[in-house]
């Protein structure tokens, strides 16, 4: 897991391929402003979807974790709280994971909780498990979905 502002974006493209192409894409949407709705860079492999939605609270965010995908988590506005507890260390499934949704959920409480303010980014790699929409209020966000 790593949590950074979008100004330091460059030292992180070096872990993946894709992660160049994904925070240009970011940086632009925040620079532009960008609707909700889904957004192809390159097909199935790196995707970003954008939503606006209400925080749910520490108690009713789940933890989910993806095998096949890293996400990038940005805040385009509002205050995002995420969850975190690595997966190794998660004991009770409440969803199995699902091959076409990439996802699984379980029951376990976080042990850490991350503020995501406007302007910042949270990735989440497969050993990761990670509860969004966490905190209170509106926030309009950006998932970016890298293929592992």
């Amino acid at each position: 897991m790593i949590i950074d502002q979008i100004e330091n974006a460059y030292r992180y493209s070096c872990l993946h391929p894709a992660f160049g192409k994904a925070f240009d894409f970011l940086k632009n949407a925040l620079e532009a402003g960008i609707n909700p709705g889904r957004y192809e860079i390159d097909g199935d492999r790196l995707f970003v979807m954008v939503a606006e939605n209400n925080g749910r609270s520490h108690a009713a965010a789940p933890l989910e974790a993806h095998r096949n995908y890293i996400d990038i988590q940005f805040t385009l506005k509002g205050n995002e709280e995420i969850g975190w507890l690595p997966t190794n260390t998660c004991k009770s499934i409440s969803e199995p994971y699902d091959n076409s949704r990439d996802i699984e959920f379980f029951a376990d409480t976080p042990n850490t909780w991350l503020a995501v303010p406007t302007g910042s980014f949270a990735i989440f790699y497969p050993e990761d498990a990670h509860a969004p929409l966490a905190g209170q209020g509106s926030v309009l966000k950006a998932v970016v979905k890298v293929r592992v």
